[in-house]
């Protein structure tokens, strides 16, 4: 029995003496009455009549106790059935789900309860309590994969690619480009979506991401495998490049998910900083080793798609197998499959408004970074290098030497910006700053239209985008609005990679073809990336602007 029994509630007439009202009994008077009734303007409250029937019956329902088959008592029945104190007890424990394991019956935590943010830091979202060599584990994994996986897929999209569809017609390069690069994209996007989600509902004994990045990996090789075999073709280097990029996504969905499912708060920092490390040292290397594969001409191209197939083929496998085995979770209550509940499972989350801010800002910050490397190549040609004899042979030694400085500033920024955030607390201001120092890099190239403004740009917006990368993944985490669909809402915060291809490489290849209309050219003046600079540093900074929107992290 509560305490809260021996309040006087009315009770109304009882059955056997309907006729007689029942006299309530006077409460018994205390020293603090007394007191309370010494001081003027302040009146005895009669807790009696300060609460509804219901509002007494909801207490007494707060005061259930929380059994579990250990030591429920004899006659008691074994299953809890409100839920809300389940969240409680579960909310204050080391490990929720351990909490609820002892519970017959018990439903799954109310993802929508303010209780469940009170998650031990220590714990990560899965109910787990990884020790710190399965954290160090989990980090090397996902470095791993960040290095490997970004070392071909920049080598191919922003050199190699590009230097095929010169091969096929030099005078639509750019054009070809975005066309491939934003149907590329709009494949990417679908997939990652459709299969985050698909993650977050599948069940198995290797778990629910482990399958997926295996597969995705295998189907993005065998794809940028097949391209070495049609170089000639426009049609088939297309097609073969939307089955990479649905690959690709369909191991990334998960691959991402994972840090919000398995690591825990206090360390996410740190291993999103090593994640973003390793994507700063593979985009910049991905850099150097493509312009050193091109100067080695039709051998050194299809050595580069044969280099992709085998990482990616590989990659998945390697991952799962460096980071603690998935647990199966084949018991994880899930609603009974229909195709009601898996259009529903597409929904994006709704009264979120940061999660949106995180988006736009990401899509815009990348669409910025993407209207410049996705063209590299073609920017050391035709901007830096024009009217060069030798325009194609100073463009690989330029790309080669802005990767080694890009290299060691991403990497002195990428390792030292997330435990520092980690420190202080804070993801947003370093994400929007670290816009800024992009957008400061970006005009380098305007302002010295040269080799030098080219190193200039690789120093200050490499710093940038090593910072960025370190710790956005980070924020992203921070503000998905339902742990339970950590995959589906992952998915569409990376949107903002897929998208951001789409708009840097429609703006660039628009604003090029705009551009040698309006002159009257054919060949492409250094006039147009001009213009694709400015445009790129006004979208950063925009991006810098909507990351500051964020209210729930600082």
């Amino acid at each position: 029995m509560s305490d809260l029994d021996d309040r006087n509630v009315p009770s109304g007439r009882d059955s056997d003496e309907a006729d007689e009202p029942v006299p309530e009994a006077a409460p018994e008077r205390t020293e603090a009455d007394e007191d309370r009734e010494k001081i003027p303007g302040i009146e005895t409250p009669d807790i009696s009549h300060a609460f509804s029937q219901a509002q007494f019956e909801s207490v007494d329902r707060l005061a259930e106790p929380f059994t579990t088959r250990e030591d429920r008592p004899e006659g008691e029945p074994e299953t809890v059935t409100n839920t809300d104190v389940q969240n409680v007890v579960a909310a204050t424990s080391a490990t929720p789900a351990a909490a609820l394991s002892g519970v017959a019956g018990a439903e799954a935590l109310n993802p929508e309860s303010a209780f469940n943010d009170m998650r031990d830091p220590m714990v990560a979202a899965d109910g787990s309590r990884p020790t710190k060599k399965e954290v160090v584990r989990l980090g090397i994994g996902f470095t791993l994969s960040a290095v490997l996986c970004a070392i071909p897929w920049v080598a191919l999209n922003s050199i190699i690619l590009p230097a095929v569809l010169e091969n096929i017609n030099a005078s639509g390069k750019e054009s070809m480009l975005g066309a491939i690069n934003a149907v590329g994209s709009i494949v990417a996007l679908l997939a990652n979506i459709i299969f985050g989600t698909l993650s977050d509902l599948t069940r198995s004994k290797w778990g629910k991401r482990s399958p997926w990045i295996i597969a995705g990996g295998i189907v993005a090789g065998l794809s940028v495998g097949a391209i070495v075999l049609v170089q000639h073709s426009y049609g088939a280097i297309m097609f073969f490049w939307c089955m990479a990029q649905m690959g690709y996504n369909i191991m990334l969905a998960p691959f991402v998910a994972t840090m919000s499912d398995r690591v825990p708060d206090k360390f996410r920092g740190r291993v999103s900083g090593f994640y973003g490390a390793g994507i700063a040292a593979g985009q910049t290397l991905g850099s150097f080793v493509g312009a050193a594969l091109l100067r080695q001409g039709q051998s050194g191209m299809n050595a580069g798609w044969m280099m992709g197939m085998g990482v990616f083929a590989l990659i998945g496998i390697i991952v799962v197998a460096v980071w603690p085995r998935e647990k199966s979770n084949e018991d994880e209550p899930r609603e009974k499959f229909s195709v009601r509940m898996l259009l529903m499972s597409f929904r994006p989350p709704r009264h979120a408004p940061d999660f949106y801010y995180a988006l736009a800002g990401r899509t815009l910050m990348m669409g910025g970074y993407w209207m410049i490397n996705s063209y590299l190549l073609y920017i050391a040609q035709d901007y830096v290098f024009a009217g060069d004899s030798d325009a194609n042979g100073k463009a690989s030694a330029l790309i080669a030497t802005m990767s080694v400085i890009t290299l060691i500033v991403s990497m002195i920024a990428a390792l030292g910006a997330g435990p520092i955030t980690d420190r202080i607390g804070r993801r947003k201001l370093p994400v929007a700053l670290a816009s800024c120092l992009f957008a400061v890099g970006s005009l380098m190239p305007l302002l010295f239209p040269s080799s030098v403004g080219m190193y200039l740009f690789a120093a200050i917006a490499g710093l940038g985008y090593g910072t960025y990368n370190a710790i956005d993944q980070a924020l992203n985490v921070s503000v998905l609005p339902n742990p339970d669909e950590a995959g589906k809402d992952l998915g569409i915060l990376n949107l903002a990679n897929t998208l951001s291809t789409v708009i840097g490489s429609l703006l660039t290849s628009g604003i090029v073809l705009i551009v040698k209309a309006s002159m009257g050219v054919t060949e492409t003046p250094k006039q147009a990336y001009t213009v694709v600079f400015i445009v790129a540093i006004v979208i950063v900074l925009i991006a810098a602007w909507l990351i500051m929107r964020i209210k729930k992290v600082k």
